[in-house]
């Protein structure tokens, strides 16, 4: 027999997404493994602002003053990974918490 497919006033009634109402609904996850999160908080975090850091470094050109010459440019990538690890441990709940259930759930 198939599901009940919720009806459009329903939907309207409870604005809550759908994606949201089953993860509630849904049995609860065992505790995920603290080094496995640690470690997707980290993938995912320093993946997405690297990419953002390197892709914001491309369209900057070099300024008439100011600039640190070529000590800048062998440090830079260091100091861009540094930040990258920082933001992503700041920012690991609100970022990556809600992908890392999405992924839970997968795994069931």
């Amino acid at each position: 027999m198939t599901a009940p497919v919720a009806s459009l006033g329903s939907l309207q009634a409870n604005p809550e997404p759908f994606l949201a109402q089953q993860l509630r609904q849904a049995a609860p996850n065992p505790p995920a493994d603290p080094a496995m999160r640690k470690a997707f908080d980290d993938f995912v975090g320093q993946t997405f602002y690297g990419q953002m850091l390197a892709s914001m470094r491309k369209s900057q050109g070099k300024p008439a003053y100011f600039h640190g010459g070529r000590a800048e440019e062998v440090f830079q990538g260091q100091f861009d990974q540094i930040l990258t690890e920082r933001l992503s441990e700041a920012t690991a709940n609100q970022f990556s918490g809600p992908m890392f259930e999405l992924f839970n759930l997968q795994r069931r």
